[in-house]
């Protein structure tokens, strides 16, 4: 029974990290349409805003899974830290160099010379916040690693009641930081429970968390959060948009009740989904997501260089299409360095 367990655990987790995957790429490819409000058509905006609605539970996703997989395990700091620590910093710093590169060939040495001093205090100053825009979330799960160890210690020998009390405090403090009720915000600090940290230990929750329901009526209420959610995104942020005049991405935060109405429908559905086995290309993206992450926002600029992006065809189309392309490169680049010598471990 264990076993198989742990095997459905790894089939289903598996997926869940795929369908991140994707939906960042997806995410990426949309977005350049969004913040072109008032320059593109109603449809075409439209478009984007349904498509990148419909994928926000991205990045608490893969926060949720790392709570899954790591918080159940016991850690000696060391160990930790020379096994997974490690594991996600020499990739890291790998491509942030490439982009480094990247960025000067791109945008400063065609416009300007710059004396080795200054290219090191620039490069230095981009480290600093990531050398790339997607790369901060390298710099949050890395904030995340740190606490693991600790967190996870606790997680085990605490109860549910527990477990639950640090949720709804999280889900309040969640609640509180919302613009509209900054008004009636008080000198309580809550930031001990904000931010992402609520996801990571909402991701080991739910995953150890038996239901007293059955399962369809769980993934029903599950479907229910996710349309929910979706919609309230969609039509808020058309709002927000319309009424300033320019986008406005309130309601894309990782940070709202939406986004995680949604992260926690998608969580609980492939939770509760009964595939018996894995298939090989899910694995095979799944072994690669990390590396398909850091490369895929270089790979989706040269598929722009190409004329490959929304705008190729019906962006109901070239959308998805656009967002495919960039994951099968972006698999093979990384498999490719894989391969190379001692590539294993700056290739993600």
């Amino acid at each position: 029974m264990e076993k198989n367990t742990q095997e459905n655990k790894l089939i289903w987790t598996n997926n869940l990290r795929v369908l991140a995957t994707i939906s960042v790429i997806l995410l990426h490819v949309s977005g350049q349409i969004l913040i072109q409000y008032g320059k593109v058509s109603e449809f075409v905006w439209w478009t984007g805003n349904l498509y990148d609605s419909s994928v926000r539970f991205c990045v608490p996703i893969f926060v949720m899974l790392t709570g899954v997989l790591l918080l159940p395990k016991s850690y000696e700091i060391g160990d930790f830290i020379k096994k997974r620590f490690l594991r996600i910093i020499l990739p890291f710093l790998f491509w942030s160099i490439v982009y480094i590169v990247f960025t000067y060939n791109v945008k400063i040495s065609p416009n300007q010379e710059m004396s080795t001093p200054e290219i090191i205090i620039w490069s230095l100053d981009l480290l600093r916040s990531g050398t790339s825009p997607h790369l901060w979330y390298i710099y949050m799960i890395i904030g995340i690693y740190l606490i693991t160890p600790i967190i996870s210690k606790w997680v085990q020998n605490c109860s549910e009641k527990e477990i639950l009390y640090f949720l709804i405090i999280w889900l309040i403090a969640l609640i509180l930081n919302q613009p509209v009720l900054e008004r009636y915000i008080t000198d309580i600090d809550v930031s001990y429970f904000s931010d992402f940290i609520g996801y990571l230990v909402l991701g080991y929750y739910l995953s150890v968390k038996t239901f007293k329901y059955s399962k369809s009526v769980v993934n029903i209420a599950a479907i229910l959060l996710i349309v929910i959610g979706v919609c309230i995104t969609i039509a808020g942020t058309y709002y927000l948009t319309n009424r300033d005049g320019k986008f406005n991405q309130y309601f894309y935060g990782y940070m709202t009740l939406n986004t995680l109405m949604v992260s926690t429908g998608v969580f609980l559905v492939f939770k509760n989904s009964t595939f018996s086995k894995s298939l090989k290309g899910i694995d095979f993206i799944s072994k690669y997501s990390y590396g398909v992450y850091l490369v895929h926002v270089l790979v989706l600029f040269f598929l722009s260089k190409l004329g490959i992006e929304f705008s190729f065809l019906n962006p109901i189309l070239s959308i998805p299409l656009t967002t495919l392309l960039c994951l099968i490169l972006s698999v093979f680049i990384i498999y490719g360095i894989n391969k190379l010598p001692y590539g294993k471990y700056i290739s993600g």
